[in-house]
Parts: structure tokens; C-alpha cells; sequence
């Protein structure tokens, strides 16, 4: 009997545990060096952030928080718990300020911009001992409130706006986090590091379709701008099936047998010998030279390689093709509907 009651005891205490939800791990066994405290500060910060956005009616998008605690960096505008042990009068919140600086009593001010909380610890050891405020310092800092640190996503992603981050993190995690780039994206992403829009930009090759291992790398960090241009456009008009603008494909080439495939193919009543190219050059002067559809379509003639922009023209009629000019291509062009290759 005793043993009856011993397995169903044990039974009820398996289907207890089986039951519970599963545990978030917040950070690895390797950022505990950090401390709970760090852990429940950031809680609290995130809390504190939402609760100001929901207050301002505003949403500042998501909040990226690094895997492992000993990548937070102070910025300027965090406010720091500083506990230095057995002086209480040092002892105290401080706000960083624009500089990155903290202003210490009896100590004076000490930067602190880009540190870890480890090595502002360390700092701040050396600045009261160096001051002959203490003989022996020892000084433990954690970030109570987070200040506005965010990354600018624009472009072709899903959702572009701001994402808040705490730490550096990698350009895969933040295009995840702004919904992924769209159809229209095209083969390359730019970051700009800093705030300084004549800062040089760097450029990362991208692909919808292939492994994008290099975005896995790529640290992000926070006041970055991340820029996702749309692809190149080429555009088909007149007597075709379906006139538009086409996306070129991932490598970024196009040919005009291609573009003319995309588009349907011509129309019966295509004058195919009235065929033209029309393309803008980056200097504001305009090209309108013919080609022979004959020609490709025999397989005798390779097709021309089409340019970002390029707009392939057939013509309904010989008199049509005369009396269009190229600008006003150009203009039936701008209000065209753009198809994203699937």
C-alpha cells in the first residue's frame, strides 16, 4: 500500500512539473558577471521606456536587448545606480550627460561614454583613488533607466522606422525585427555608422533568395542608419501584354528579351520593327536608339543588356512609334505599375 501511495505521489509531482511553462533565459551562464541587479534594472528600464511611449502616444517600435549583459555600453543619457562600498555619501544615482560624463561629489567628473559597466566600475575606482577621496575604493555600477538609443531603418523593409537598441546587435536581428526586406529590395543594404549623414556608408551584398551569411556578422550599433534601396526598374510600355515596371532580377541584369517575356510578350497588332530603348543618363541627357525584335526573337542577335530606369518601347503602329517622343515615355513611365518578381 505504501508503495502505491509513493508512485502516485511521484506520478501528481511529473504531471506538476510537465505542466509549468517553460523558463526565458534571459542571458548566458557567461553574463552573470553582471549581476541580477543589471538584469532586473534592464526589466525596469524596458517597463519605464513603454510606459512613456503608451503616455506620449507614440510608438518607438521594438527593443533589442543583447544576449549577453557585458555588451552594454553606457551612452549618454543612461542613469546609473552607483554603490560605493561603506561611503554612502558617493553612493547614488547619476544621470550621464550629453559629454558621457558622471560628476562624482569630492570627485569631479569622469567620462564614462562607451564603457561597460564593468570597466565604469574600474574607472571610477581609479578617479576616487586618484583623488584621495579613498584608500582602497571599491565601486559596483548598474543602469537603472536606458536613454533613447535607436537605430533608423528605411527603405525597402516591411515595417521602417526606428528600432530601440540597447547594444550592438547584427543587421540580420534588426531586419527581422523591421519585418524583413520587401519584394522590391533590391541586391544591397547600406549602414551608416553615426549620426553624421556625410559619414561613409557600408555596403553589404544582399539576396532574397541566397544564404545572407554576412548579415549574421555585421554588428549594428545604436544611432546607425540602416538603408535598404529599391531594386533596379526597368519598364516595358505600349503594345505588350502587361506594361509596367519590372524589377530586375537579384544580380541585378536584365536583358530585353527578358523584360519583353516579363511583360507578357507583344500584342498582335505590335509593330515589332518600331522597337526602342529608351535610357537617362545620370548627366540628365536622354538615349532613343531602335533595335531589331527580329532579331532576338530568331536568337541571331543578342539582346541588349538593360540599365536601372531603361524603358523598353513597342509601338502599336508606325505612326505611332514617330510621334512618341521620349520624354513623354519617360512620363507614361513614372505612373506605371511596378510587378515584383515572385
Amino acid at each position: 500500500m505504501a508503495e502505491n501511495k509513493f508512485a502516485l505521489r511521484q506520478g501528481l509531482i511529473f504531471l506538476l512539473i510537465a505542466a509549468l511553462p517553460p523558463v526565458m533565459m534571459l542571458a548566458p551562464a557567461d553574463a552573470q558577471t553582471a549581476g541580477s541587479s543589471a538584469i532586473s534594472a534592464t526589466a525596469s528600464s524596458l517597463a519605464s521606456s513603454t510606459g512613456k511611449a503608451a503616455n506620449a502616444g507614440q510608438s518607438q517600435g521594438p527593443t533589442i536587448v543583447p544576449r549577453d549583459f557585458s555588451e552594454l555600453r553606457i551612452a549618454p543619457g543612461d542613469l546609473l545606480s552607483v554603490n560605493v562600498y561603506d561611503a554612502p555619501d558617493l553612493t547614488n544615482s547619476y544621470r550621464v550627460d550629453p559629454a558621457g560624463g558622471l560628476t562624482i561629489p569630492f570627485c569631479g567628473k569622469v567620462n564614462l561614454r562607451g564603457l561597460s559597466l564593468e570597466e565604469a566600475a574600474r574607472r571610477l575606482e581609479a578617479a576616487l583613488k586618484e583623488g584621495q577621496i579613498l584608500l582602497q575604493p571599491q565601486v559596483s555600477v548598474d543602469v537603472l533607466q536606458y536613454s533613447g538609443q535607436y537605430v533608423t531603418v528605411t527603405g525597402e523593409v516591411a515595417n521602417p522606422g526606428r528600432v530601440a537598441l540597447i547594444a550592438s546587435t547584427t543587421l540580420s536581428e534588426i531586419l527581422a525585427e523591421t519585418g524583413g526586406v520587401t519584394a522590391l529590395a533590391g541586391a544591397h543594404i547600406l549602414i551608416r555608422h553615426g549620426a553624421d549623414d556625410a559619414a561613409p556608408e557600408e555596403d553589404i551584398a544582399y539576396s532574397r533568395n541566397r544564404s545572407n551569411s554576412q548579415t549574421a556578422s555585421i554588428l549594428v550599433r545604436p544611432g546607425d542608419s540602416v538603408i535598404v534601396p529599391r531594386a533596379g526598374i526597368v519598364y516595358v510600355l505600349g503594345a505588350v501584354n502587361r506594361p509596367g515596371g519590372y524589377v530586375m532580377q537579384e544580380d541585378g541584369k536584365m536583358n530585353v528579351a527578358e523584360a519583353l517575356a516579363l511583360s507578357g510578350g507583344t500584342q498582335m497588332q505590335a509593330n515589332t520593327g518600331g522597337l526602342r530603348v529608351i535610357r537617362r543618363n545620370p548627366d540628365g541627357t536622354v538615349l532613343d536608339f531602335p533595335l531589331s525584335y527580329d532579331g532576338i526573337a530568331k536568337g541571331t542577335q543578342t539582346p541588349l543588356q538593360l540599365q536601372a530606369q531603361d524603358i523598353v518601347y513597342v509601338p502599336m503602329s508606325k505612326l505611332k512609334a514617330t510621334f512618341s517622343s521620349a520624354q513623354g515615355l519617360i512620363g507614361t513611365a513614372a505612373s506605371a505599375t511596378i510587378y515584383a518578381a515572385r
